[in-house]
């Protein structure tokens, strides 16, 4: 006769019974698919806007071709997936890991282009945290140092400038909330900042006003007097100047030399 009898039959259902048990927890089973049809599917849930099965897939390319060409492909989509997915920090990770394997491919300024967005995306109003900001200026200027004719820099030069004004808009935030307490010297060490480093922003003729607030508030207004004429000659049509003009002016009146000529226009001949 074919096959068991008896107990033997028996002991060879109770196993195969037990292998089935086995096999029937929750744990995916693996199957091995080619890469292109992985890959495939990864670009269909892209298309469709399935960020996170696209991220699912790409991965699975690398997983189970991690020597082709198209798993290098696959981790920078995986990343660009993430990306979509509002999943910045995976996203980072990513790019991260796809920067120090290849830092040699073509795509690799694209690479540091999208981790500098994955940053910039999050940047947070002026009251908030600003290290986001700072991680997005700093990626930002790796783009433009690195990559200076890639099809990304003119756009990371873009995106710097508003990030420079973001973090001064901050400086100025808390600059303002010290002199409103009438901690001056806190408040001129702020204002400073802007103006040192960040003079190309639109914050810079307030933070130059504030000084001269602060500097009059304090009781030092040659200072006062001198920031002020830096105002004028370079925003002289700004209303931060005909304030602080107006300020200098009822405290201490402007005098007048031999020549006819008050301070501002002295201090404005002595800067040309």
């Amino acid at each position: 006769m074919n096959g068991f009898t008896g107990p033997g039959r028996i002991a060879a259902c109770l196993l195969a019974a037990a292998v089935v048990a086995c096999s029937g927890g929750d744990k995916e089973e693996y199957v091995e698919r080619e890469v292109h049809v992985i890959y495939n599917e990864a670009m269909d849930a892209l298309e469709n806007g399935d960020h996170a099965e696209a991220a699912t897939q790409f991965d699975e390319v690398e997983r189970q071709h991690p020597y082709s060409v198209w798993a290098t492909r696959a981790q920078l989509m995986g990343a660009y997936a993430r990306y979509e997915a509002n999943d910045y920090d995976g996203a980072v990770i990513a790019l991260d890991r796809f920067i120090q394997l290849h830092p040699g491919s073509r795509d690799i300024a694209y690479a540091h282009y999208l981790k500098s967005l994955c940053y910039y995306e999050r940047i947070s109003g002026v009251v908030r945290d600003q290290s986001n900001t700072e991680k997005a200026r700093q990626a930002l200027q790796d783009v433009v140092r690195r990559f200076p004719r890639s099809a990304y820099a003119r756009d990371a030069e873009l995106k710097l400038d508003l990030t420079r004004d973001h973090l001064a808009g901050k400086e100025m935030h808390v600059g303002r909330y010290y002199q409103r307490r009438g901690h001056f010297l806190a408040a001129i060490n702020r204002f400073r900042r802007v103006v040192d480093g960040y003079q190309t922003t639109t914050h810079a003729p307030e933070a130059l006003h504030r000084l001269v607030e602060a500097y009059t508030a304090l009781g030092i207004v040659d200072e006062a007097r001198k920031v002020a004429a830096v105002l004028g000659h370079n925003y002289p049509g700004s209303a931060w100047y005909a304030d602080s003009y107006a300020l200098v002016s009822s405290i201490d009146p402007v005098e007048r030399n031999g020549d006819g000529k008050g301070f501002f226009a002295r201090v404005r001949d002595w800067i040309l």
